[in-house]
């Protein structure tokens, strides 16, 4: 009985971790750019349950734990690029051509393998200068709102040095006691509490196709789906990558039209679910996943609250929460950024430009970030010595190769921290 309980309960937690650690992220990210409250609280719902969907699914289909999430740098992403020109409906255009193109990665692994072909470094940096900006908002939190700001800094600091994966959820709690006892009782007042799900017709321009859709597919892919198969591959599954990227792909295209931005694999709770406290048996664990999966949907339920919560709240406060949940990511990208000496100046210079927030013919600092580094290190690498017979060139850059079918080639993972 014990054995069928643990997988369960490790699949509640992690739905709830995965929850509590990163939607207030997801609807700055979706605020941003230019969803009503409304609007944004049918993209969290939307969200809630394509991951959900999708994380069944996957769990069911190949009795793997895969677990399943939203992007949270891609929602930092938006962040950092504000509202596109032509507003929210080319917000969603922007989300549905991501989706496709996480589709296509997964149908033709060539485009997989050319996204983990792009150098660790100037990856790193481009997400760096993407999270910047929120990881900033903690501290001038703390200017401005002192008296609230700290109890939620000083609770994150207590449960991050002594229960570490409720240092977010914590700190979300006390932030939420801070609104109550802040917010008049009639700040809630005509605010839908029950989310409903508010369809937009997309629309698409040139500058958000290269400004935020290409942006957002290469954060999702390079953040989360390539950590994500890596913390699987660490516990020794052989997850088929090709099948995954479909169906978290179709996913994001299933909510993208109800203002889901992104869907992928789950790096930090994946590590919940198919780890050894999820079940001693590893052919059991899928189980975890599978009720991540229908926890998350269920927790989606509560997007109107959420929702509400954060429209009463300072929006400082709730970027300081959502700050404190991407310094661990933030941290991970610096790191793989200034590893390797050569590039490093290449990365400074992609970190420099992303984080710089500059829009140039209507495309954000992202885009000319990665441009800016790529270029950087073409001009200025030395010649890499010739791959060897057998060796894709994505070896030699660090990055985890992709076989060409749905099985990836087992390499040494790295502990990701990136997102959720």
């Amino acid at each position: 009985m014990a054995g069928r309980v643990q997988p369960v309960l490790a699949g509640v937690v992690t739905a709830l971790v995965g929850f509590a650690s990163s939607f207030t992220v997801v609807l700055a990210g979706l605020r941003a750019a230019g969803a009503s409250d409304a609007q944004a609280a049918s993209g969290l719902l939307a969200l809630c349950v394509a991951c959900g969907l999708a994380a069944a699914w996957l769990g069911w289909r190949h009795r793997i734990p895969m677990s399943v999430a939203w992007s949270t740098p891609g929602a930092a992403l938006l962040v950092a690029t504000g509202p596109p020109p032509g507003g929210w409906p080319v917000a969603v255009g922007a989300f549905l051509v991501s989706g496709a193109l996480i589709v296509a990665a997964g149908l033709f692994p060539p485009l997989g393998r050319a996204v983990a072909a792009i150098p660790k470094p100037v990856a790193g940096a481009m997400l760096a200068g993407v999270l910047l900006p929120l990881c900033t908002a903690p501290v001038r939190a703390l200017v401005e709102l002192p008296l609230v700001a700290g109890p939620v800094v000083v609770g994150w600091l207590l449960l991050h040095r002594f229960a570490r994966r409720w240092a977010v959820p914590g700190a979300l709690v006390v932030a939420v006691a801070a609104i109550a006892l802040t917010t008049p009782p009639a700040g809630l007042t005509g605010a839908a509490l029950v989310p409903s799900v508010t369809l937009t017709a997309p629309a698409w321009n040139v500058s958000a196709l290269v400004g935020l859709a290409l942006p957002l597919f290469l954060v999702t892919m390079a953040a989360q789906n390539v950590p994500g198969m890596a913390v699987l591959v660490g516990y020794g599954y052989r997850p088929p990558f090709g099948a995954a990227l479909r169906a978290t792909g179709l996913a994001s295209l299933l909510a993208a039209p109800a203002g889901g931005h992104a869907v992928n694999l789950a790096a930090i709770t994946a590590a919940l679910a198919a780890g050894p406290d999820a079940h001693p048996d590893p052919e059991r664990r899928w189980v975890a996943s599978v009720t991540a999966g229908v926890g998350l949907a269920l927790l989606g339920l509560g997007a109107g609250v959420a929702t509400a919560l954060v429209a009463v709240a300072p929006p400082i406060l709730i970027e300081a929460v959502a700050g404190l949940a991407l310094l661990g990511a933030l941290a991970t990208a610096l790191a793989s950024a200034v590893t390797d000496p050569e590039a490093r100046e290449a990365a400074v210079v992609t970190f420099v430009v992303t984080a710089s927030g500059v829009t140039l013919i209507g495309v954000g600092g992202a885009f000319w970030g990665l441009v800016a580094g790529c270029l950087m290190l073409l001009l200025f690498r030395r010649r890499p010595p010739a791959d060897g017979p057998g060796q894709p060139a994505s070896a030699a850059l660090g990055q985890p190769a992709l076989a060409a079918s749905d099985q990836p080639v087992l390499a040494a993972p790295e502990r990701s921290t990136q997102g959720s």
